[in-house]
């Protein structure tokens, strides 16, 4: 799987949300090799869409498609200044991945210094994590360039997330979690209180 993550601050929101409905409606149908996507806005006015491709190829030739080209001319005018765009050639689906039942979606963004350290510890507590978190449907930790990484993690509702986010950790994953959050660095969060979930055939 191959993720392209877009972000950007909106400054017409009304505008932006009748682009996403004509891509998906206009667009979609002939984007090869398309999964689906994650996309939601955040208090600070950020916009986040993390589009799930088959390849980076696929991706490559969805952008190269006219009528995305023309969707696209017509979509950054609904953002104020730059859209970064980050391709993420390695990702990670933990605990099934992302979920399109989810009604609340946290992004995680930053930089690590060891990657596969971090792959490692989302495998070796996810069945715990399962049990302690029942609300967490799911995740995938998406890396580029060096150490750069997002993650997004999908929840069935954001009042049992905020209401786990304090709880006791038992001591067999305290330090694993600890690590962790050191091998995470300084963090951005982002968070998706109405998410907009789009998968293929859906």
């Amino acid at each position: 799987m191959f993720i392209q993550v877009i972000q950007g601050k909106v400054s017409d929101e009304v505008g932006l949300r009748r682009c996403m409905d004509r891509w998906t409606e206009e667009v979609q149908p002939g984007a090869t090799g398309f999964l689906g996507c994650t996309q939601g806005l955040c208090d600070d006015g950020t916009f986040i869409a993390l589009a799930r491709f088959e390849s980076a190829d696929a991706a490559r030739r969805n952008s190269e498609r006219p009528e995305q080209g023309a969707w696209w001319a017509e979509t950054e005018r609904c953002f104020e200044g730059e859209v970064s765009f980050m391709d993420c050639p390695d990702v990670m689906e933990w605990m099934g991945g992302g979920s399109d039942d989810a009604t609340f979606v946290q992004v995680m963004e930053g930089h690590t210094t060891d990657v596969a350290r971090m792959r490692e510890l989302l495998e070796q507590t996810e069945p715990q994590l399962h049990q302690l978190r029942p609300e967490i449907l799911g995740g995938m930790l998406c890396t580029y360039g060096d150490g750069g990484y997002v993650e997004a993690v999908y929840f069935s509702s954001e009042s049992e997330a905020r209401s786990h986010e304090t709880m006791e950790i038992p001591d067999d994953l305290r330090s694993l979690f600890e690590e962790e959050n050191r091998l995470m660095g300084d963090v951005s969060y982002y968070d998706m209180h109405e998410p907009m979930l789009v998968s293929a055939g859906r």
